[in-house]
């Protein structure tokens, strides 16, 4: 299942959804290399997060094949910004566009909740207690964790203890087989967290994959943290525009 728009109106302009897109989109380019070696290798390696030699527990000398022909060196040195610098890498064309969809959908709205300097801190918070989580799974993996899911996973959260019964515009893939579906955030956005704990569970102890945990921690993250970001004021308006926009009948059924 793939949300591809929600019945959510703005207040405003969301500058800073749109400014992470933006920087996500220039790390891929510039400093990744668009996917092309090896520009990809080396920025998951020097600015990915890898739990264990964060925190020491890997020996100097210990490599890691990141690629057919590219492998990373632990050095012994702890990268005290890689927890943060990891938030704007990713794997793969699919991961950067899945990522930046996720949080154009969800984001607009979270941003309205608590205007733009609140919401970047949030964002960046929610990212840093995904990895947190991922962490403290596995503290001694030797993989490198990319991708900014872990802090669009809080976004979520927000999402959905804001706005737990807006309508989201769903596709429905299976097979050949397509189709597009409606249901209140708080099903699909209830469903995901669900799969997370789920595929975390079972993926214990693998060694590389999805980071469920990343994301199932900054979906937590997120919905604790909106209490302390809201600004009541602001999802008050936010409230009663969609309640005008509704009545209109603006909305398309």
């Amino acid at each position: 299942m793939f949300p591809y728009r929600d019945d959510n109106p703005t207040l405003a302009t969301p500058a800073v959804t749109l400014l992470l897109i933006g920087v996500n989109v220039l790390f891929w380019v510039f400093v990744q290399g668009m996917g092309t070696e090896p520009n990809l290798s080396r920025s998951v390696c020097e600015l990915g997060l890898i739990p264990g030699e964060f925190l020491g527990l890997l020996p100097e000398g210990y490599t890691l094949p990141i690629s057919r022909t590219s492998v990373c060196v632990i050095t012994g040195e702890r990268s005290w910004f890689t927890p943060l610098s990891s938030m704007f890498l990713h794997g793969g064309w699919f991961h950067l566009i899945g990522n930046m969809w996720f949080l154009w959908v969800f984001g607009n709205n979270v941003e309205d909740s608590m205007g733009h300097f609140r919401y970047l801190f949030f964002y960046l918070f929610c990212g840093l207690a995904a990895a947190t989580a991922q962490t403290w799974v596995n503290p001694s993996s030797a993989i490198p964790m990319v991708g900014a899911s872990g802090a669009i996973s809080g976004v979520m959260g927000a999402y959905v203890v804001l706005y737990p019964k807006v309508r989201v515009h769903m596709l429905v893939i299976l097979g050949i087989f397509i189709t597009r579906i409606v249901v209140p955030a708080y099903l699909m956005l209830g469903y995901w967290f669900l799969l997370q704990l789920v595929g975390g569970g079972l993926a214990s102890g693998a060694e590389g994959g999805v980071a469920f945990w990343a994301h199932a921690g900054g979906f937590v993250a997120g919905a604790v943290l909106i209490s302390v970001f809201r600004n009541p004021e602001l999802v008050a308006k936010h409230r009663a525009l969609a309640r005008t926009v509704d009545t209109l009948g603006y909305r398309e059924r």
